[in-house]
């Protein structure tokens, strides 16, 4: 079910939204081959009225099963939206969709998500990437090389005061 509510609820006070929403509700189309989807948006939020709209506050979490794009170790990433706002404007070009008293929420959520996503997940930020079997073997990890840069060739240069 997505994440509805009723906007007569909101006559008189705001409304509270808590809860878990199912990832096949999202409808995420996601075709990432390093982000998989395996558990539920947990969401937490306060809807209110206002003059001519409706905010919408509160937080977003989604557990994110990744692989790392260096090493292709699994790992777990909580993406969470603490301080999640949406505003939906009643009146106007860009007035929300009502159907029948009732607002759907999840393509705002939907969107927030999207943008929220890792573009490049890593296991820690200073991952080295694979090791190759030699280097397995002896329990050490390469040493990085320092590659020279036209900066330092310039650097090396001798040039007359």
């Amino acid at each position: 079910m997505p994440l509805l509510f009723n906007i007569r609820h909101l006559e008189g006070k705001d409304l509270r939204l808590k809860g878990e929403l199912p990832v096949v509700e999202l409808d995420l189309d996601l075709h990432d081959e390093v982000i998989h989807l395996n558990q539920p948006l947990v969401y937490d939020l306060r809807v209110e009225k206002l003059d001519k709209g409706i905010l919408v506050q509160g937080s977003l979490r989604l557990p994110l099963a990744c692989e790392c794009v260096r090493c292709l170790k699994p790992f777990q990433q909580q993406m969470a939206l603490e301080d999640w706002t949406c505003h939906l404007p009643l009146e106007g070009d860009e007035k929300i969709e009502v159907t029948n008293d009732v607002v759907d929420l999840t393509p705002y959520v939907r969107e927030d998500i999207l943008l929220a996503f890792p573009q490049h997940p890593l296991c820690e930020p200073e991952c080295r990437g694979l090791v190759n079997r030699k280097d397995r073997e002896s329990g050490s990890a390469p040493e990085p090389t320092l590659t020279s840069s036209a900066w330092a060739e310039l650097d090396k240069l001798k040039l007359r005061e």
